[in-house]
């Protein structure tokens, strides 16, 4: 049965008589039969009460004088109910966790509390989200809203900040950091910020990534976590069937484990399987699938500019379905699905001997656009504030995506701090954005079963770029071992010379060739655009076109010829005649792009090091 046609049967035990004007005890709602008071029965000046948490897991009455109904404030005939809080909210404010805290007039539901005036104030003035708009939660199907609150939009909201090419995720960092041409703040009524608790986080990496958040319109929080460094199940507790009556405290669950970050509020309605909260969206995200748990107010933080809840996630006793413009929803006993994830990080003395490792697990929330955003910060809070942490250290980063079956991921990465940004940072965003090329799929969505991280931190700065190569004789004959010699230059120190031999294929056309020494940058470019200009990979072909990327900690040997390389999806065709890369050219979709070069590099071989190697050098060969 729908929450519209059951609104008027099923709800909650709402108060009895308002405190405001009278002595009769309130009694706090419970689950249970309610009756609905329609927005068209609401005068000013009416007296009502709302039940929200100040500290601890009991809800309190808020006593709350109508003002009136401002009219279209949601939108096109979605009108909003002020009202001015009186009680405890007289010195906290209209506080960051309020949001969804249910609203009655005569023991009738109203609405929930779900804004605030945007700018100083010096009365608790909040706007009510009718419940009727609330209750149309219920008939939305899977569709997702066009402006949902996710990483990605930063970008597209500060188009003018420059970022360096080839930033990826941490693009939205820079956007998000240096874009801070916000609209200027004007005196109207807006969501209540979602207070986001991280607990496990440093304080140098919330400071990092805040500014996203904030202009997500989310109030970050350090916090802690109740459950302490156990890893939550997704399986509700023991005794869901009674949790989160209106007024008591809900969060949905991002991230949990060692590290959790958290979205709080609270409940405005409930069924007796299906809750109500917040009053406006969470993420705006649409039908989603997280861990819905009880929480825990350490206390109520009052402040004239930004009063905020701090709130601990509890335990779990449900998972959010839908998250819309005027709530979100949760089914209680339900389970979701979350991507368990085990980082270790292990320090290294300067003879490359372990001497000191952390693990963290931690489960995180399926999204195509928040899950690659949250694997990156949970990386880089791995890595951050470690005792061995030096501006001269290198990372090294070796890992694996298991996504059942033969659909598996390889990760081997080095990074070393340069002008640009720390170490620790620029791993993270790599890391990132390969989660960033699964999930953002448009045939398959991805099952990530688990992933797992092995970070080492090396106590030096090793970077190498590629200086000088020899060749002892350039005129080679087909079927020839040349050796060769090349020179790289570390970041200290005396140069890096390796000797090796390159094997001229047999039949290989008389004439000038070119060897190319490169890193793995110059190999992969091309790669790497037609895998973003071809929107269309199926995801098998996205696996296999992440695994093909080249490591930076190899130098890279290729035979350079002048003939025409075609880059279909994730299959790389050199040396095509002129009439076959018409023919596979003429073929294609207008939708599935199809990158030519005009040279074949065909990797001959590849000399490993424990540095990050750069830079190309181009050595000539004649065939005889």
């Amino acid at each position: 049965m729908k929450l519209r046609t059951a609104a008027i049967l099923l709800g909650f035990a709402a108060a009895a008589s308002p405190l405001i004007g009278g002595d009769t005890p309130l009694t706090r709602p419970k689950a249970g039969k309610v009756e609905i008071m329609p927005e068209s029965q609401i005068k000013p000046g009416m007296k009502a009460v709302a039940w929200t948490v100040f500290q601890g897991t009991e809800p309190e009455p808020v006593p709350i004088e109508i003002v009136g109904i401002y009219k279209n404030q949601w939108g096109p005939k979605q009108d909003i109910i002020v009202g001015k809080m009186g009680g405890k909210a007289i010195r906290s404010g209209v506080a960051a966790g309020m949001s969804g805290s249910p609203v009655y007039i005569d023991g009738k539901l109203v609405g929930a509390v779900a804004l605030r005036m945007s700018v100083f104030s010096p009365d608790a003035i909040c706007g009510i989200t009718p419940i009727e708009l609330m209750l149309e939660i219920n008939d939305f199907d899977k569709s997702r809203p066009e402006d949902a609150k996710t990483p990605d939009k930063i970008v597209a909201q500060n188009r003018q900040v420059a970022a360096p090419e080839g930033m990826g995720m941490l693009q939205q960092l820079v956007a998000a950091g240096v874009g801070r041409n916000l609209p200027q703040q004007i005196s109207s009524m807006v969501p209540i910020e979602t207070p986001l608790v991280f607990a496990g986080f440093h304080e140098s990496v919330l400071r990092d990534f805040a500014p996203l958040f904030q202009q997500l319109g989310i109030a970050v929080a350090q916090g802690g976590s109740t459950t302490g460094s156990t890893l939550q199940t997704t399986k509700p507790v023991a005794g869901w069937e009674h949790s989160l009556n209106p007024g008591d405290t809900i969060a949905g669950v991002l991230v949990d484990g060692d590290m959790s970050i958290s979205g709080a509020g609270t409940v405005s309605y409930n069924d007796g399987k299906r809750v109500l909260a917040f009053g406006h969206p969470f993420f705006n995200l649409g039908p989603m699938d997280m861990p819905m748990t009880k929480g825990e107010v350490l206390m109520t933080m009052a402040s004239s500019y930004q009063p905020t809840k701090m709130i601990n996630a509890t335990d779990v006793v449900g998972a959010l379905r839908q998250d819309r413009h005027s709530g979100i929803e949760g089914v209680l006993g339900a389970t979701s699905h979350m991507v368990p994830v085990s980082m270790k990080v292990r320090s290294l003395n300067d003879k490359n001997a372990v001497v000191r490792e952390k693990d963290f697990h931690l489960n995180v929330f399926v999204q195509q656009k928040w899950t690659p955003y949250l694997m990156m910060l949970s990386l880089y809070n791995s890595l951050s504030e470690l005792n061995e942490f030096a501006d001269e250290g290198t990372y090294r980063l070796s890992g694996k995506v298991d996504m059942g079956g033969q659909h598996q991921i390889s990760l081997s990465n080095m990074q070393t701090s340069g002008e640009m940004m720390p170490a620790p940072m620029a791993l993270a965003g790599w890391f990132g954005d390969k989660f960033n090329k699964l999930y953002l799929n448009n045939l398959a969505a991805p099952d990530v079963k688990s992933v797992s991280v092995i970070v080492d931190l090396i106590p030096e700065r090793r970077v190498a770029t590629i200086e000088n190569a020899w060749v002892a004789d350039p005129d080679v004959r087909p079927g020839d071992a040349v050796p060769l010699k090349v020179f790289l230059r570390p970041y200290r120190g005396e140069a890096i010379e390796r000797n090796f031999t390159v094997k001229i294929p047999d039949g290989l056309a008389r004439g000038d060739h070119r060897i190319l020494l490169s890193d793995a940058e110059t190999l992969n470019r091309m790669q790497n655009i037609a895998g973003i200009v071809n929107r269309y990979m199926d995801l098998p072909e996205t696996v296999s076109l992440i695994n093909q990327e080249r490591t930076n900690n190899k130098l890279y040997v290729s035979l350079v010829e002048a003939s025409p390389t075609a880059y279909v999806d994730d299959k790389t065709l050199p040396s095509l005649p002129s009439s076959v890369l018409n023919v596979i050219q003429a073929g294609r979709a207008p939708t599935r792009a199809m990158l030519t070069s005009p040279d074949t590099a065909t990797e001959q071989t590849s000399l490993p090091f424990d540095y990050v190697v750069s830079g190309s050098y181009t050595l000539r060969l004649h065939v005889k």
